[in-house]
């Protein structure tokens, strides 16, 4: 199988579900009440090895959250990644919603997580599953398999099924890479127009 690289610099391999930034995984972590806030304790956070972040929706209270950060980056390799977040004998069923990152170390500053119910978990490691089938078939086809796992998460995001996205992406990748050379050759057949200056009597 073919080795990965995502657009974070991750290595994986394309389509094993066994593998890092493969389908979605449920991961269960545990969490430390957050009571201090602002940039300075942010930092302090960061220092301890933690990551800030906010637990919400589902018109439920916001919650304050610090996360192993090691735990954390290996599981965002993950897509779709669902986090099961221990706290304080309480366990939130959530998935990431925004991840902020320092736009020079590229190293997570704060995440934001979002409560999801069991539909949304099935419809998420759907859309992982179609999103690793995606690859692994542009890796057969010898083509890029980033590109189809991202055009799987189009089409998702605009109502298609991940299956039926999934088994169409190679095959749309197929025929615009024909387009793309089929332009190419009328280009490089077309002589270029004359243009011939007549000079005034």
């Amino acid at each position: 199988m073919a080795t990965v690289i995502d657009a974070a610099g991750h290595r994986r391999v394309a389509g094993d579900p066994t593998a890092a930034g493969g389908p979605m995984s449920t991961v269960k972590i545990t969490g430390q009440p957050r009571d201090t806030f602002g940039k300075g304790a942010a930092r302090t956070t960061r220092r301890a090895g933690l990551i800030p972040a906010v637990i919400y929706g589902r018109g439920s209270a916001v919650v304050h959250v610090s996360l192993p950060e090691r735990e954390l980056v290996l599981a965002l390799r993950k897509s779709r990644v669902v986090f099961e977040v221990e706290l304080a004998g309480e366990t939130y069923v959530v998935a990431p919603r925004d991840v902020q990152r320092d736009p020079v170390r590229r190293i997570i500053e704060h995440l934001d997580l979002i409560l999801i119910d069991r539909a949304e978990v099935e419809s998420r490691a759907a859309e992982a599953q179609a999103m690793s089938d995606a690859e692994a078939a542009a890796v057969e086809a010898g083509l890029d398999p980033i590109a189809a796992a991202l055009l799987v998460e189009d089409a998702v995001a605009h109502g298609e099924s991940a299956a039926d996205a999934a088994s169409h992406a190679v095959s749309d990748m197929e025929h615009s890479a024909e387009a793309r050379a089929d332009a190419a050759e009328h280009a490089a057949e077309t002589p270029e127009a004359a243009v011939t200056a007549t000079p005034e009597a």
